[in-house]
């Protein structure tokens, strides 16, 4: 088999990242629509990631949120966004960068993407390093006083939707 020196796996990968930026900068503008709820996976210790000690001693590999009725001041940039959710009655900000994205799920429709999470290469890890507005290592962030309430999916809870892995479209060598 020839050697891909295009990168199609990462090409594909962030294309898929793009569909959940240009959702979640839509929901920032307009609020979700209909009954469209979202199951965003991530990697809790993945560079650029933002939460608090709290979460992370709570989810020290990955974690579950829910983007449904309770959340505030999303705001999305061209490599992260940025959520106030409530976790167990305590208002928290996160700051998430597209690429520790594990999965992304709408419930309301059954649709679903899973996302590969570990740099395939050197020029993955530039790339990394080089995101706008965010630091490479997790941070402990200062929380804004509220009281609006989210759930959050518990440890190993799995929405239920089909979810696309593209391991399934690679030729295996």
């Amino acid at each position: 088999m020839a050697e891909d020196l295009i990168r199609y796996d990462i090409l594909a990968q962030d294309a898929l990242r793009g569909v959940v930026r240009k959702v979640l900068a839509e929901v920032a503008k307009t609020g979700l629509p209909g009954d469209h709820h979202f199951y965003i996976t991530f990697e809790t210790r993945a560079p650029g990631v933002r939460v608090s000690t709290r979460l992370m001693t709570d989810y020290p590999e990955e974690m579950t949120i829910i983007i449904q009725h309770q959340y505030w001041d999303l705001s999305v940039t061209e490599h992260a966004f940025e959520i106030g959710l409530s976790f167990k009655g305590v208002p928290e900000r996160l700051l998430i960068p597209f690429t520790a994205l594990k999965s992304f799920v709408d419930p309301s429709v059954q649709f679903g993407l899973q996302f590969e999470t570990a740099p395939a290469d050197e020029e993955v890890l530039e790339h990394s390093a080089e995101m706008e507005d965010v630091e490479t290592s997790p941070l402990v962030l200062d929380t804004p006083e509220r009281t609006e309430e989210a759930p959050a999916a518990e440890p190993g809870e799995k929405p239920a939707a089909e979810v696309v892995r593209l391991d399934a479209f690679r030729k295996k060598s």
